[in-house]
């Protein structure tokens, strides 16, 4: 009954495994979703309903649009969200960056590498300061991987995302990685082991 399921499990889990080989991760900590949009949004969602204390969230003024877009929801439903700006090069200032975190900072988001000005970001670098200040931290990994190394073992990235179509897989496919400890809470949520209880029903006669 469930072979054809089965054997499909078999890919997406070698799937994985070589997804997380890539990234210098655990195959648990590879979460796949339907894009990068939906990656980038899962991350910074959850890291606000893990915290419903903090309303403050870091990002760039140069993000891809996922980004730019889930920051104006968010600010119309009442969260504050810091922009952090970038000189003539595409360079942030890690400064303004540093003074920006807050004690109700829940996630600073800053893309891996910019998909208009090709512009690298030290994520090493940025990854430790927010660490250093116990802060969530988010990376938009989607124009790096495959490109650029990505050891995420030395690195402390809380939530990193990837999108299928940029590495030959096929459209519709993304990828969240969640570090191991890092409490995470999905968008979709099933009941667990797929069965719905029983219904009461009320005799008429």
């Amino acid at each position: 009954m469930h072979t054809f399921g089965g054997q499909v499990g078999k890919s997406i889990q070698d799937a994985r495994e070589k997804v997380a080989a890539m990234l210098g991760a655990q195959p648990e900590e590879i979460v796949f979703t339907s894009c990068g949009t939906e990656s980038d949004s899962t991350a910074v969602m959850s890291a606000l309903q893990a915290q419903p204390e903090k309303k403050h969230v870091i990002t760039t003024r140069v993000e891809h649009s996922a980004l730019i877009a889930l920051g104006q929801h968010l600010e119309q439903k009442g969260y504050e969200l810091t922009y952090l700006g970038v000189d003539s090069k595409g360079r942030l200032d890690l400064d303004e960056l540093s003074d920006a975190m807050r004690k109700d900072t829940a996630i600073v988001s800053i893309m891996f590498a910019n998909n208009e000005t090709g512009t690298v970001f030290p994520i090493q670098k940025i990854a430790e300061m927010v660490k250093e200040r116990g802060i969530l931290f988010h990376t938009d990994a989607v124009q790096a991987a495959g490109k650029l190394p990505i050891d995420l073992a030395k690195m402390p990235v809380d939530f990193l995302a990837l999108s299928g179509h940029k590495l030959h897989a096929p459209k519709g496919i993304g990828v969240l990685y969640v570090r191991k400890g890092t409490r995470f809470i999905p968008f979709l949520r099933g009941r667990k082991g797929g069965v719905a209880p029983a219904r009461k029903t009320r005799r008429t006669s």
